[in-house]
């Protein structure tokens, strides 16, 4: 039985790599000392895979086909996809064999995701890891929410994946320590008129009534109001994710800021597993 050593959430956006000194430069430390503290953090459970809740960008898949969910069975994974991304392309070990049992498992439980041997990640899951520290031999098993095209799977039936995950790593006996990253969001906006702009209330609001331990009411908070953070803040179904994995474990957020400059409100935070 493997043991979930961390579950994480923290937001993404390109532009933190690609301009990081658009904010002030105390700013900016702050903000990269926390995605550190959180991989010091993660590396002392000393996972033997992680799992990276993520979306893909309209790279990997496009209108021709786009599915809800799809979890990657592939031994590598080459990243970033984007040759615009001022990131060191780099290539992620995979975990083949936990892939491929993730997806049968799923299939037994009745969802049906898609699935890829040739996965090549974009930004929204190397800006995350790259900020972290991340060991890059640590074996991956990337699995992508559509958070991006409509028709998105529901906040709940996300959540309700989350779940599914969280009993079948604990049921996965070839490794012993599993973490997870929930990345994505929170508030903000691309290609928009709205673009730059954060809702922090929405923010506020919905890291409060995470660590309030409310999983309806979260749930329903995101569903309900989703709409008034951004295009980009579906993302937050990576949270929801996370929070099903996290089986009711306390939620502590670690960081939060709103960043204009950087497009985004920028959070972190972790499950008390």
């Amino acid at each position: 039985m493997a043991e979930i050593t961390g579950i994480y959430t923290a937001s993404h956006t390109p532009v933190m790599l690609n301009f990081p000194d658009r904010i002030p430069a105390d700013l900016k430390d702050e903000i990269f000392g926390a995605y550190k503290a959180m991989g010091d953090d993660f590396m002392a459970g000393k996972p033997e895979a992680l799992i990276v809740l993520s979306n893909d960008h309209l790279h990997n898949f496009f209108l021709d086909n786009f599915p809800a969910y799809c979890f990657g069975c592939a031994e590598s994974y080459e990243s970033p996809i984007e040759h615009w991304l001022h990131a060191k392309r780099r290539t992620f070990a995979g975990d083949q064999a936990f892939g491929s049992y993730l997806l049968q498992s799923a299939l037994e439980a009745e969802f049906d995701p898609s699935f890829s041997m040739e996965m090549v990640l974009d930004h929204g899951s190397l800006t995350p890891l790259e900020l972290a520290g991340v060991d890059p031999d640590l074996p991956i098993v990337p699995v992508l929410i559509n958070c991006v095209q409509p028709p998105m799977p529901t906040m709940r039936r996300s959540y309700k994946l989350g779940q599914f995950l969280g009993e079948a790593i604990r049921e996965y006996d070839a490794i012993e320590r599993v973490a997870i990253l929930a990345t994505g969001g929170i508030s903000h906006d691309i290609a928009t008129p709205r673009m730059g702009m954060v809702n922090e209330e929405f923010d506020e609001t919905f890291l409060s009534l995470m660590e309030s331990g409310d999983i309806d009411a979260t749930i329903q908070y995101a569903t309900d109001f989703v709409h008034t953070a951004g295009n980009g803040c579906e993302e937050i179904r990576m949270w929801m994710a996370a929070m099903g994995a996290a089986d009711g474990a306390k939620y502590n957020r670690t960081y939060y800021r709103a960043v204009n400059d950087w497009y985004t409100g920028i959070g972190i935070g972790r499950f008390e597993v």
